[in-house]
């Protein structure tokens, strides 16, 4: 089982220290960032330095942002970029990797985001995942395309518990047919219960949206749809997979074989 990585702990075998693979998630998930900007309807991406900024116009704060690549924020870049973004939509946040600065909670407030929150950034060697072996769950989960983008967008509302329309047009498109992105649904008696979404970007499997409708949870489909997105990773030569965790999802990853290697930090309106 995986445990929380200490100073100077490694989180991969054959990783020769925790930064290592801190950096390494972190450039497959703003790859997977910019790719998902750029395949979405009214997407929109900018770069700045070191900092990143792009929108999907989704009323999740987290889905439009500014977002620092480095460990050292580049200010003028965040601040250049914070201006851009929060004249496009009201729903936008800053993400931070690690710890942020005194100065750069300063900035945020300056463009009113004053909420502040840890977002945990997990991950795991392919080799080391631990997959359960033949589940009945498994049978609930297949891919979706494009053909079905409103009902995967149904049923991403329903499991997040989400205001209709929260996600606007984030899956619409041709997204669930690109070919580095992979949509998941998980269905009881033809009706969609939970999604999963999977990322392949930079040599690394990056998983999202995976949520489960109230009535279903507990019955091992938050797992079963995580698992179809990794192994599909596998399958397309990912050698780790990566993750962000919300608190309900943490101990199921960790039971997966997933470790934290690095926790940033979210600004957004309070």
């Amino acid at each position: 089982m995986a445990k929380l990585l200490g100073e100077g702990e490694q989180a991969f075998r054959g990783e020769p220290d925790m930064s290592t693979t801190a950096d390494q998630m972190a450039t497959a998930y703003f790859d997977a960032i910019q790719l998902l900007c750029r395949v979405t309807p009214k997407g929109w991406y900018a770069e700045r330095g070191t900092a990143r900024a792009g929108l999907t116009h989704a009323s999740v704060p987290t889905l439009n942002g500014v977002l620092e690549t480095a460990t050292e924020p580049d200010l003028v870049a965040i601040d250049e970029l914070a201006t851009e973004v929060s004249r496009q939509t009201p729903h936008w946040s800053i993400i931070i990797r690690g710890a942020a600065s005194d100065e750069v909670a300063e900035l945020a407030a300056r463009h009113g985001l004053r909420g502040r929150s840890d977002l945990p950034l997990m991950a795991c060697a392919t080799d080391d995942i631990v997959f359960r072996a033949g589940s009945a769950q498994q049978a609930l989960v297949r891919r979706v395309g494009a053909a079905e983008s409103d009902r995967y967008t149904d049923a991403l509302t329903r499991s997040f518990e989400a205001p209709d329309g929260a996600f606007g047009p984030l899956m619409g498109g041709a997204v669930l047919d690109s070919d580095a992105i992979t949509g998941y649904l998980a269905e009881e008696s033809g009706s969609p219960v939970g999604t999963g979404l999977g990322m392949h970007t930079s040599g690394v499997i990056g998983v999202f949206n995976i949520a489960v409708v109230p009535s279903a949870r507990g019955r091992g489909l938050g797992r079963a749809l995580t698992e179809a997105a990794l192994r599909d990773g596998v399958t397309a030569g990912a050698d780790a997979a990566y993750l962000h965790a919300s608190p309900m999802g943490r101990p199921l990853y960790e039971a997966m074989g997933f470790a934290l290697v690095e926790t940033w930090t979210v600004f957004q309106a309070a």
